[in-house]
């Protein structure tokens, strides 16, 4: 594990404007981590690759990481850098449109973190609990994005997201199945356990 090439890829991430993970949401989900000692992770998102190396930094060697990236550049780019930083034993990019691969997945995961295209968060939460084991963890990030989801004010262009965004809260916090916390962290994160 290479601390210093973790750092260049946060970096990266923020000098060229590429979404990664916020500090304190990271800080968050790596107490999570540490706590719930997951043997499989799946992350809907890969971007350059940085949370899923943050996520195999704080589990054991034992865990595998399943993440999936839309843009084929990007998965190319995460590809190498998850080699530099040296967790290519661990993570396993997959490339194309995470509506078509989870469907096709047939494992369990301990964990799951949604973090992609926000319009789609209520068929990934559909997809992720064919995929997550009973008492899992279900984390999706930005699910208060820029403060949209709570106001009133949306402009055109965020309108579809918020709506899909609130669909995704209302599901997570009145299913009886499903005991969630929203934490005001970052761009909003909830933690949905999976009874």
């Amino acid at each position: 594990m290479n601390d210093i090439e973790l750092e260049k890829l946060k970096q990266k991430g923020l000098n060229e404007h590429i979404p990664i993970i916020m500090d304190d949401t990271l800080e968050k989900i790596k107490e999570i981590l540490l706590e719930e000692k997951p043997k499989r992770i799946l992350e809907i998102g890969t971007a350059i690759g940085y949370s899923a190396c943050q996520f195999a930094k704080y589990t054991t060697n034992d865990c595998r990481i399943d993440t999936i990236e839309l843009d084929n550049e990007r998965a190319k780019n995460a590809i190498i850098n998850i080699e530099k930083v040296g967790f290519k034993d661990r993570i396993n990019v997959m490339i194309g449109n995470a509506v078509d691969i989870l469907p096709s997945i047939n494992e369990k995961y301990d964990i799951i973190f949604i973090d992609a295209a926000k319009g789609k968060y209520p068929i990934f939460l559909e997809e992720s609990l064919k995929l997550i084991n009973k008492n899992g963890l279900i984390l999706a990030d930005n699910i208060l994005y820029k403060g949209y989801v709570m106001s009133d004010y949306n402009k055109h262009k965020q309108r579809t997201a918020v709506r899909h965004l609130r669909e995704y809260i209302k599901e997570i916090t009145e299913n009886e199945n499903m005991d969630t916390q929203i934490l005001e962290i970052g761009d909003g994160l909830s933690i949905t356990r999976i009874k």
